[in-house]
């Protein structure tokens, strides 16, 4: 039962963060983000990395959950409690994407984004 709560707390987390892409909020994504995700990639770094990618995107039409997995450990990251979520989204100007996010359990007990990726 803990695990489906991780889960759906983890998802609702993404999706809030989600939002703030969306909207172009960049600066505010990398706030609410993980501290991982921080120590990863500073502020200017990572709008220059989303106004690389997402205007050429356009807007988002849907997304849409495929997966939500939860896992102590991940390549590359610390121990810790992830849940990694795959949407397939569509955007304006391209129909078919898939973003993984990936938020953990910050040590607050928050869930926050530690990890997004698009193709």
């Amino acid at each position: 039962m803990a695990i489906m709560s991780n889960e759906k707390n983890a998802q609702s987390a993404a999706e809030a963060w989600l939002s703030l892409v969306d909207a172009g909020k960049y600066s505010q994504s990398w706030s609410e983000a993980a501290a991982s995700f921080k120590r990863a990639i500073d502020a200017p770094g990572w709008e220059k990395a989303l106004d690389g990618v997402r205007p050429a995107l356009g807007a988002m039409v849907s997304r849409t959950v495929k997966s939500a997995t939860y896992a102590t450990t991940l390549p590359g990251a610390p121990d810790g409690e992830y849940v990694v979520i795959v949407f397939n989204t569509s955007f304006e100007k391209k129909a078919s994407a898939v973003e993984t996010v990936t938020p953990m359990k910050d040590p607050d007990g928050r869930w926050r984004v530690s990890g997004y990726f698009i193709k």
